[in-house]
């Protein structure tokens, strides 16, 4: 029986209201702190149901690459990103899973939509999402988050910013 609350609800959304300004305002170290030591950001490519150790992702990072990914991003040196884009998403449709449990934290799915604005050329992104949250001292952390793109079983841009 799923005990959740409306505050636990308001708990979560504005966790992930959160994690989508670090995002679109590229502060790399604070989108960081929202993770747990253990991760997975994954962005699969072609189907959403693929196992990523055993096929292409657009995205599949763990601790380490994500770290590497958020360094370069943070340089002077990331060249795909000279000027950087100008981002805004909106975060919807956000639904805690059957075994989100207030105290430990779970499954979340959430819709989005992303502008990136570059080089005098404005793309839509589009998709769902599911984090699985943990609750780390009493605050709500990121385990994995998978973004599913509406699109990504057609030919993408380069995407060098965070999902």
């Amino acid at each position: 029986m799923n005990t959740t609350t409306w505050s636990d609800l308001r708990e979560v959304e504005l966790f992930l209201f959160r994690e989508a300004e670090l995002a679109d305002q590229n502060e790399y170290t604070a989108w960081s702190a929202l993770w747990t030591e253990q991760l997975t950001y994954w962005v699969p490519c072609n189907s959403d149901a693929l196992e990523p150790a055993k096929k292409i992702a657009i995205i599949y990072d763990d601790r380490p690459k994500l770290e590497e990914r958020l360094y370069r991003l943070g340089t002077k040196f990331a060249h795909s990103q000279r000027p950087r884009s100008r981002l805004s998403r909106t975060v919807s449709n956000i639904v805690l899973g059957d075994d989100f449990d207030p105290a430990t934290g779970g499954s979340v799915s959430a819709r989005f939509v992303l502008a990136e604005v570059r080089n005098d050329e404005q793309r839509l992104w589009a998709g769902r999402t599911r984090h699985v949250l943990a609750r780390e001292g009493g605050v709500l952390k990121m385990r994995e988050k998978v973004v599913y793109l509406l699109a990504n079983d057609i030919p993408l841009t380069n995407m060098t910013f965070i999902l």
